[in-house]
């Protein structure tokens, strides 16, 4: 098998983060391309690992894989934020690490026909898993406000009214079915960002992640890993974008800082369940120059780790969802 067509972002951090064993039993919950699971299993010759991923172009990568690593490597079709369902037996008795790299790969974004490129046309798509709404459907039919408040909640963008208006306007006369019709509709109403950035860029996020569902996935796919890994099992997290940072700093803070806070969800403000979590740095290691001069797309990654304790997750202790 030829090497994997992308480097993953931060690879020898994630790698060091893992600290990856012989004997150990890791997930790649977001397979992708396969770099960071071939970076694991060769860090680590006695290891096995299961290789997950939601798009089915990454099945035919996993085949690869599993010829070449027959008795330690395994693929599984599905969501990250399912792993615990899929995983079954498997995951049964704690895995020792889990690795999630958060939001929309550079491979689905440099096939125009997967629709999440805006400087590509393509179709107006954006589906991780081809099946269900697509992004044209969104923009087709949602009402002018919920439209608005798509893309001020998950592109950030503040002029969010401006967008919705002027796409509510323009599909009255033709609907939408090509990524380059909303770019360019988008451009003439956002001016360009003295950066460079593309003006179609928070659209097309805000579109893509309502599409995938990508922050309750990832809300999920966190409380999922808590229940999974042993103690002492390690958990890390690629993000490209603040939304998904601010979900794993906030997740990995309070899981980190249970037994030193009051609980809202005990009574009398009552200590709160032991922490499940203990953080292996305080701050989100970045990419160094070295990395972005060879991947400028890796230039807003962010990684955070951290180490599972002995206590019982979350939800198995207070009754409400992890």
């Amino acid at each position: 098998m030829s090497a994997a067509p992308h480097l993953p972002v931060l690879l020898t951090e994630v790698i060091a983060a893992m600290e990856p064993h012989d004997g150990g039993r890791y997930l790649d919950g977001t397979f992708g391309a396969g770099g960071y699971s071939r970076a694991i299993l060769t860090a680590a010759s006695g290891c096995r690992l299961t290789g997950l991923d939601r798009d089915p172009t990454a099945a035919v990568r996993g085949r690869d894989l599993t010829a070449e690593y027959p008795d330690r490597f395994t693929f599984l079709a599905g969501r990250f934020g399912e792993m615990a369902s899929l995983l079954g037996e498997d995951g049964s008795g704690g895995l020792d690490g889990i690795v999630l790299d958060i939001g929309v790969s550079s491979m689905q974004i440099d096939e125009a026909e997967r629709g999440f490129s805006f400087s590509k046309d393509g179709p107006l798509d954006m589906r991780m898993e081809r099946a269900g709404p697509d992004a044209a459907d969104i923009v087709n039919t949602t009402p002018e406000a919920d439209l608005a408040n798509i893309l001020y909640r998950y592109g950030e963008e503040r002029l969010s009214r401006r967008i919705a208006r002027a796409i509510v306007e323009a599909r009255k006369v033709q609907p939408f079915s090509r990524t380059g019709e909303l770019a360019t509709l988008v451009r003439k109403v956002v001016p360009r960002h003295p950066d460079g950035i593309d003006p179609a860029t928070r659209t097309f996020q805000a579109l893509r992640i309502a599409v995938n569902d990508e922050l309750g996935e990832l809300e999920r796919g966190l409380a999922a890993a808590e229940t999974l890994l042993a103690p002492g099992g390690r958990l890390v997290v690629v993000t490209f974008h603040s939304l998904e940072d601010r979900i794993v700093k906030d997740f990995l803070r309070e899981r980190s800082g249970a037994a030193a806070l009051p609980s809202r969800h005990l009574p009398h403000g009552g200590v709160g369940p032991r922490p499940s979590f203990a953080l292996t740095q305080r701050r989100a290691v970045r990419p160094g120059e070295d990395e972005l001069d060879r991947n400028p797309r890796a230039r807003s990654a962010r990684l955070r780790a951290a180490v599972r304790t002995e206590a019982p997750a979350w939800h198995q202790t207070t009754g409400r969802a992890a």
